[in-house]
């Protein structure tokens, strides 16, 4: 493999010339500019990244930790950083964090270890102080889907127990008085925070929702088809489902047709998130659009702004996001 030693010689100039050219420093004359590129690209020569970022002071990669590969609300994440690590020419670093604060913490600690000091991270784990500290150490953290007031400037966020109100009223709006929710089982904010939202509602406009109607089960498509058959099989009256995401809603439709259920006709059921999924289920899911590619684009501009020289940082900044009514076909009025 080719060396900055071996441009130079080659080209016939120091390493330091070839530095120049590598990171537009200044006084290098076209002629050599020129030399110096076609040598590289006659050796294949790579610029080690790492050791631009030393000379340049300035990072080289942008690094992502999402719990997970499979899910596509985390693709989405993933690709809203990728747009920017694209646009800026820098290199993306993703590492994965499980929904365990051990492997959270090794994922933050591989992307720092690889001298990444711009990083957008999803993290439910860890704890407040935790991600503080880690704040103070690494200059470009910023945190998506995660609210810590300390840190706040540095927080990207969905408010999920205004979501979960969104989703009463708007199956409240078509006439349905008995509800079942599917949830996350995992002991995170979010799932509590829009089940919270959505009981708050209900207690305001005087309708109850039974404990026994709230279903537990993996964020996928099969832990909504289990929670779905345990509520059937519980015995209980319900005509509309509120669920955790589109996965677990889409599983959910699934077994209540093969139970006999016309959806939105028998039952309605509103999902969560609005991956692309979600528009080609049949019957096509109502959900609340969570815009999280736009708020990962948003989380990785400001972990560079955050990096920037002489950046000017504004601790008041608050950047909550609303989730977005997307009304489709899976809810429907329901008759009195």
């Amino acid at each position: 493999m080719a060396t900055i030693k071996d441009v130079a010689r080659i080209a016939g100039v120091s390493v330091a010339s070839v530095s120049r050219v590598l990171n537009n420093g200044p006084k290098v004359s076209q002629k050599t500019i020129a030399n110096v590129t076609k040598v590289m690209k006659d050796l294949n020569y790579t610029p080690n990244a790492n050791a631009r970022a030393l000379v340049t002071q300035k990072s080289t990669t942008l690094g992502v930790v999402i719990p997970d590969l499979v899910d596509p609300f985390f693709a989405s994440l993933a690709h809203g950083v990728e747009q920017v690590a694209r646009k800026k020419k820098m290199q993306l670093l993703l590492s994965t964090g499980l929904v365990s604060a051990e492997t959270e913490m090794q994922a933050i600690t591989l992307l720092i270890e690889r001298q990444c000091d711009v990083m957008v991270v999803h993290s439910k784990k860890l704890s407040d102080q935790v991600l503080i500290e880690l704040a103070g150490k690494v200059p470009g953290l910023v945190l998506i889907d995660r609210y810590i007031e300390e840190i706040a400037h540095r927080c990207v966020w969905l408010d999920n127990l205004e979501g979960g109100k969104i989703a009463a009223r708007h199956l409240l709006a078509l006439n349905h008085q008995s509800f079942a929710c599917i949830s996350s089982k995992h002991q995170i904010d979010d799932p509590r925070l829009r089940i919270e939202g959505f009981q708050q509602e209900l207690k305001s406009a005087n309708v109850n929702l039974a404990s026994e109607l709230i279903e537990f089960g993996e964020p996928t498509l099969q832990g909504g088809e289990i929670a779905t058959q345990n509520l059937l099989a519980s015995g209980k009256k319900f005509t509309a489902i509120f669920v955790y995401n589109d996965a677990m809603a889409i599983g959910a439709i699934s077994t209540l047709e093969d139970n006999g259920f016309k959806v939105p006709s028998d039952i309605s059921v509103l999902g969560f998130d609005d991956v692309l999924l979600s528009r080609y289920s049949r019957p096509k899911l109502s959900t609340l659009n969570y815009p999280v590619e736009e708020m990962a684009m948003q989380a990785a501009n400001i972990a560079l702004e955050l990096t920037a020289k002489h950046a000017e940082i504004n601790e008041s900044k608050n950047y909550k996001h609303i989730p977005r009514l997307v009304k489709r076909e899976s809810t429907s009025f329901k008759p009195s």
